[in-house]
């Protein structure tokens, strides 16, 4: 493959891909293509596969059918350390840090993989300024806003080419989360950093995305602009309204799609 190839070909790619937990089938031939360097959001709600996508990707969960790209290379053989080589960083759901170290020995850790801990400090504190009057402090006794960003801080001294954010604005402020999002997306822009943000909630990151996509029962109902999503999301709330307020927008739309598409 070529050196444009390679810069051309998207960051992720999903080409019908099938994953399952034991016998169950959670992803259902999902097909996105997210390009290097963008925000993107996957967008759905409890049970919609979208951390299953996120762990596919980290390698946590293999493929049971279709590839897996990473920069125009199937990697679905791969395994979890292989892909961490490769750049690929996830921030599961919760808050990513040890409790019971400071916030210095929480950022120390990171320099097994080269960098010394003066510039990862000056990184996380440049880019997280609060924690740099904590960092003495035990990350457990800190706010669930403080800890998150201490976790970002972490992934983000890795220097990842992909990063994969599961609900980082699980029990924030919305003034942390917009916070939070800033330092993410700025990050994204200066460092050519592909960032894939999956989130219950479309406001919280539809005005920071580059794309979008919305995931309901392990199948990608939509992809496109935030405009786009957001004018679906709302045409099927006001579905809800005026047919039934047993269903979710997206249970809506995906009920929509089925009916368009000809199914039973």
């Amino acid at each position: 493959m070529t050196v444009a190839a390679i810069v051309a070909a998207p960051a992720i790619e999903f080409d019908r891909v099938c994953a399952r937990y034991e016998r169950v089938e959670v992803l259902h031939d999902v097909s996105v293509s997210i390009p290097a360097g963008s925000v993107f959001a996957v967008l759905g709600p409890n049970g919609a596969g979208k951390t299953t996508m996120l762990s596919v990707v980290a390698g946590l969960l293999p493929t049971t059918a279709g590839r897996l790209r990473i920069t125009g290379n199937d990697v679905s053989h791969l395994d979890a350390t292989t892909r961490a080589r490769l750049g690929i960083c996830l921030i599961p759901e919760g808050r990513g840090v040890f409790p019971t170290l400071t916030v210095s020995e929480n950022l120390w850790m990171m320099t097994h993989l080269g960098a010394s801990r003066s510039d990862i400090e000056a990184q996380a504190f440049m880019r997280f300024p609060q924690l740099s009057d904590r960092r003495n402090q035990l990350a457990g006794t800190m706010s669930g806003g403080e800890q998150q960003m201490l976790g970002l801080a972490r992934a983000l001294s890795t220097n990842p080419a992909i990063l994969l954010l599961d609900e980082l604005s699980m029990g924030l402020a919305p003034k942390v989360v917009t916070e939070l999002y800033d330092v993410v997306v700025r990050v994204a822009r200066e460092e050519h950093l592909t960032v894939v943000l999956v989130e219950q909630f479309a406001r919280t990151v539809l005005s920071v995305a580059d794309r979008a996509a919305l995931v309901s029962t392990g199948r990608v109902l939509e992809v496109g602009t935030p405009d786009q999503i957001e004018a679906e999301l709302q045409a099927a709330y006001l579905g809800t309204i005026n047919h039934s307020v047993a269903h979710t927008p997206y249970q809506a739309l995906e009920d929509r799609i089925d009916h368009d598409q000809g199914a039973p």
